[in-house]
């Protein structure tokens, strides 16, 4: 049957109508998808090589970020994934080296499990973490003291989702569900059933107005995230007014090196963090007053008044892998 051009007109018009209607929907879910804050997904003792690309892909494809409470001896063994961890856009904090009731040791032996993560996670490419979760949550004042004394804030959880007691996917999503503006919730790397839950926490999440966000190491609580951009060690945020972002752009190539250029977008009065991959150093730099630390992996970057982009020459060693980068307003 043929339709009269005037209802063809108005069919079209309705169209027309609907299909803008469902254009503008999701910008506007968006603006309001954090209305009621943010919460930090958190998971320790990682990473393992028979979980962590899985627990990663899970977050990525669901949108998520979250917090790696890493372990010196698994990022020690496993140093690509700590990377893999950090491009994913994941956090990276210290959980000690080898997992031990800390309070039964001496403060010189707490020093030296957090000393030797911050090490161990720093060389595979995880930046220098700024937040520490004592094992098993046992925590006291000369635990905190050694932490605070390499930079670390104590931080533990609100909700545990009990995956490490044999907790259900299903149960890991209703642990979640309790998840208040702020709040931390104990979930762990080695657990399928936690990995399964993913995709139910973050539809949970988007539901209640909910996102998730970086542990700041000012309070130890979930906040928005912020500052760099790429591969960053994002557990700081940016002091400081304002903000600023950074783009890496490869250069040329030698059988031994690589050069690699960094611009500075935001700011003119910007800090960068420039983390190598262990056995990687810089043997020249331009454009940028450059200071490193004992390690010789990561360097800090400052105006010398040759303007926003500068440069540097890396000699690899085998290790082929682009630098992680922080910005920051100085």
């Amino acid at each position: 049957m043929i339709r009269p051009r005037s209802l063809i007109l108005a069919t079209a018009a309705a169209l027309l109508a609907g299909a803008a209607a469902v254009a503008l929907t999701p910008p506007a879910q968006a603006a309001a998808s954090c209305a009621n804050g943010y919460v930090g997904l958190t998971y320790d003792d990682g990473p393992n090589p028979s979980t962590t690309t899985s627990l990663l892909n899970a977050l990525r494809s669901n949108g998520l970020r979250a917090t790696m409470f890493n372990t010196g001896q698994n990022a020690a063994a496993n140093p690509g994934l700590v990377a893999a961890q950090v491009s994913a856009g994941m956090w990276v904090g210290n959980h000690s080296y080898t997992h031990p009731h800390m309070l039964t040791l001496s403060q010189s032996a707490m020093s030296s499990e957090l000393s030797r993560t911050q090490t161990a996670i720093r060389n595979g490419g995880g930046g220098t973490p700024t937040i520490f979760r004592p094992p098993y949550g046992e925590t006291n004042a000369t635990l905190q003291s050694a932490a605070s004394a390499l930079g670390l804030r104590t931080v533990t959880w609100d909700v545990d989702s009990q995956d490490w007691n044999g907790a259900s996917t299903a149960a890991i999503v209703q642990a979640a569900s309790r998840l208040t503006n702020g709040q931390l919730i104990l979930m762990h790397d080695n657990y399928q059933t936690t990995i399964s839950a993913i995709p139910q926490i973050a539809a949970g999440l988007a539901q209640r107005g909910l996102c998730a966000g970086m542990i700041s190491s000012s309070t130890g609580r979930a906040v928005a995230p912020s500052g760099g951009s790429g591969p960053t060690n994002p557990t700081t945020p940016p002091p400081g007014n304002g903000s600023c972002t950074t783009t890496y752009t490869a250069g040329q190539q030698w059988p031994d090196r690589f050069n690699g250029s960094i611009a500075v977008n935001g700011s003119s009065n910007w800090v960068v963090t420039v983390t190598l991959r262990a056995p990687q150093r810089v043997i020249a730099s331009w454009n940028a007053s450059i200071s490193t630390d004992s390690s010789g992996l990561v360097l800090t970057a400052r105006p010398n008044g040759n303007g926003n982009t500068f440069g540097l020459t890396i000699q690899h060693g085998g290790n082929w892998t682009w630098p992680s980068l922080s910005c920051r307003v100085g």
